[in-house]
Formats: structure tokens, C-alpha cells, sequence
């Protein structure tokens, strides 16, 4: 158990980081959101003598990860939670501020060193060097298909005197487009870890190229994930029973997770629904049992992450006789 626990709040440019006394009272500091903010941080930090505190931070896209990888490399504990479990932590129990808390970033770097203290919220090193470039090529290669998108919609709408520019420029944006995703595959392939596991994934009908990177990030050992079932909350695969006394609501997919990994595992289940002989058979049980097509859909995508995380656990290709974990 940590005893001293610091909350910090990021923003693009700067961040604060609030530590609570012994007397109730916060020591509070705004640093800039860069290595010199990051190296007064951690002299900071080294000056608060014996134990070492226990960092946390919210999920905030980009804009936390540098610091977490600065701190997390030297081995400093990191914890970086969901920003839900920060917000209904405000909202629960006596004594604390509810909806109506004042909303500042030291407002919120307090309640997140609180919410540290009492929580203590497993710490973890942020992603290996090789995951956390996938990502970002991963994260490229979106926006480029994105902007693509968006530029063959205009197509075809613009004027005589502007159709030269809308008509370049998706063919640019595509040529960039075809850049990024040889170049995550040659960062797969001239990886030795990253490449003997797509190989495992590869091994199971259905996934591809482009899902395997996918799943390369999203089941990567860094996250610990103990079950494939937690391996499909990841993705928001889980479901949500919803029923109360007599009444019987319907169960959905809860969605609350990686909606890029959700999306990039559309294709690939239909795809294994065909090919994959674990899934083709669970298919066709649910069409028996009266299920429907989109239902089929959201179960396949499911199954597709139970099979891959187990495929991964045991380091040997996909057989289809073999039981997910």
C-alpha cells in the first residue's frame, strides 16, 4: 500500500500535480508539459525521501503518455486509470464533492491523489518501445484513411474552377495512406516479438494483415490481462445483462472500450464466420437458437478475441479443436 500518493492532471501544454499532506492541506504545482516540465517533476518527487509515491493520472489520449513513459522507465510507480472510475469517485460517498465540485485542473489533480490514497489503483509501466510505436503507426494510418474518406466524399461536388485540388488531394492522401501501412508491416515483420506473435494470429482463419497489428496492441502481455474475457472488454465486446425482477431487458455489447479495435474486428469475424470452423459451428448454433443476424455479428466478434488471446497464451498456432481460455 502506498501511503503518499500524487494526482496528476494533464492538458496539452502543462500539467498539475497535487500531493496530500498529513494536515489535509495539498502541495500543489503547474509544470509545463515537456521534458524540462518532466525532469522538475521527478527532482520533485525525489525530494520527498522514503517511500515513492504512487503516480495517477487519467487516461487522457497522447497528452499523458510521455509523461508516463518518463516516470515509468526510471521505476517510478504509474497508475493510469479510466476517467470514469475518477468521475463516479466524485460523485460516491459522504464527505465528497458531488456534480457540483468546482471543475479546474488543481480541483481535479486533488481528487485524483485522493482517489489514489483510498483506491490504491494497481501501478503499471506503460507499453514496450515496439507496442507504443505500433500504436502510433496504427493511429497514423486512421487519420490518413479518415482524411482520404473525407476527401472522396467532396469529389464530384466541387466547382469547375477547384476540381483539380479536390481531385489531388485523396490521391495524395492515399499515397500516404499505402506509406503508413507498409511501414507497420515492416515494423511487424522486423520485430522479432512482435512478429512471432502476429504469426500466431495469422495462424487463425479470418484475421488478417491489418487485424493482427490490431491485436498485437490490444492483447499485448503489458496489459496483464488475466482472462479472455477481460481481453474482449478491451474492445467493448462484453455484455451487459440488463433484467430487474420480472422484466427481462435485452442484453447488449457495452461498447465501453476501443471503438478502433471494435471497428477493425467487424471484418475479420465475418470473414471467420466463413473460414474459421470454431466460429462457423458457434454461428450456426445461435441461428438455431432463433438469434439474429447482428446478434450473430456481436458474438463472433467476441469469440474472435477469446480464440486470439488464447492462441497468444499458448504460443502455438490455432487449432480449431481446442477450447478458448
Amino acid at each position: 500500500m502506498h501511503t503518499t500518493t500524487v494526482g496528476v492532471d494533464i492538458a496539452k501544454a502543462k500539467f498539475d500535480a497535487a500531493r496530500p499532506g498529513a494536515d489535509g492541506k495539498y502541495e500543489h504545482k503547474k509544470l509545463a508539459n515537456t521534458p524540462a516540465g518532466f525532469a522538475e517533476f521527478a527532482a520533485r518527487l525525489e525530494g520527498f525521501g522514503g517511500e515513492r509515491p504512487l503516480l495517477c493520472t487519467e487516461a487522457s489520449g497522447a497528452y499523458g503518455v510521455p509523461l508516463a513513459e518518463c516516470l515509468a522507465d526510471p521505476g517510478w510507480p504509474v497508475s493510469v486509470v479510466n476517467p470514469a472510475r475518477i468521475a463516479a469517485f466524485a460523485k460516491a460517498g459522504p464527505g465528497r464533492a458531488g456534480p457540483g465540485r468546482a471543475k479546474t485542473d488543481k480541483a481535479d489533480a486533488k481528487l485524483i491523489a485522493r482517489f489514489a490514497r483510498e483506491k490504491q489503483p494497481e501501478a503499471r509501466a506503460p507499453p514496450p518501445a515496439n507496442i507504443r510505436l505500433l500504436q502510433a503507426l496504427l493511429r497514423r494510418a486512421d487519420d490518413l484513411q479518415e482524411m482520404a474518406q473525407m476527401g472522396r466524399n467532396r469529389q464530384g461536388t466541387a466547382s469547375a474552377d477547384l476540381e483539380g485540388s479536390v481531385e489531388a488531394v485523396p490521391e495524395r492522401l492515399e499515397a500516404e495512406l499505402e506509406a503508413a501501412r507498409r511501414r507497420i508491416k515492416d515494423h511487424v515483420g522486423g520485430d522479432p516479438d512482435l512478429r512471432g506473435r502476429a504469426d500466431l494470429l495469422a495462424s487463425i482463419p479470418g484475421v488478417g494483415e491489418a487485424a493482427a497489428a490490431r491485436l498485437l496492441v490490444a492483447l499485448g502481455p503489458h496489459y496483464g490481462f488475466a482472462s479472455a474475457k477481460q481481453a474482449a472488454a478491451r474492445a467493448g465486446l462484453d455484455v451487459r445483462i440488463r433484467q430487474s425482477g420480472q422484466w427481462q431487458g435485452q442484453s447488449k455489447i457495452t461498447k465501453c472500450g476501443d471503438p478502433v479495435l471494435r471497428k477493425a474486428l467487424y471484418m475479420p469475424a465475418v470473414a471467420a464466420r466463413r473460414r474459421n470452423p470454431a466460429i462457423s459451428a458457434f454461428r450456426d448454433r445461435l441461428r438455431a437458437n432463433g438469434k439474429s443476424g447482428r446478434a450473430i455479428a456481436c458474438a463472433a466478434m467476441r469469440k474472435l478475441p477469446h480464440i486470439a488471446f488464447a492462441t497468444l497464451k499458448s504460443g502455438k498456432p490455432f487449432d480449431p479443436e481446442c477450447k478458448p481460455v
